[in-house]
């Protein structure tokens, strides 16, 4: 990517392995996450991937055995061996864990409060 693509990027990119799954009505595909951000996440399109692109997805990312997040996403990219989603509803549990995991990731608080604000102006 580009240095000026990196400059306008609004929300930073944290590579993170958690255990994590696609759903969508009765199917679920569980997913390796390459990486989440405040506004979605990217994972690798799992070998039996037949998701429906014009419907959403609930995604569920493990943190550990008491702690999950899960977002109702929209696909927004496919491209090669991955699949990118946009978080289009997060409940508040899951933002305040989401929130905590990317605050630790940055290790900014002004970065983390920048993203917040780039958030809420969507």
């Amino acid at each position: 990517m580009s240095e000026t693509a990196n400059e306008r990027r609004r929300f930073h990119r944290i590579n993170f392995d958690a255990a994590t799954e696609l759903a969508q009505g009765d199917q679920r595909w569980s997913v390796e996450l390459h990486d989440i951000s405040l506004k979605g996440l990217l994972v690798l399109r799992p070998a039996d991937w037949g998701g429906d692109p014009a419907l959403p997805f609930e995604a569920r990312i493990v943190l550990s055995d008491e702690i999950q997040v899960r977002m109702e996403v929209e696909l927004t990219r496919a491209e090669h061996d991955q699949l990118g989603f946009i978080c289009r509803h997060i409940d508040l549990e899951s933002i305040s864990h989401l929130r905590r995991l990317v605050e630790l990731n940055l290790g900014s608080e002004e970065l983390l409060e920048r993203e917040l604000t780039a958030l809420g102006e969507q």
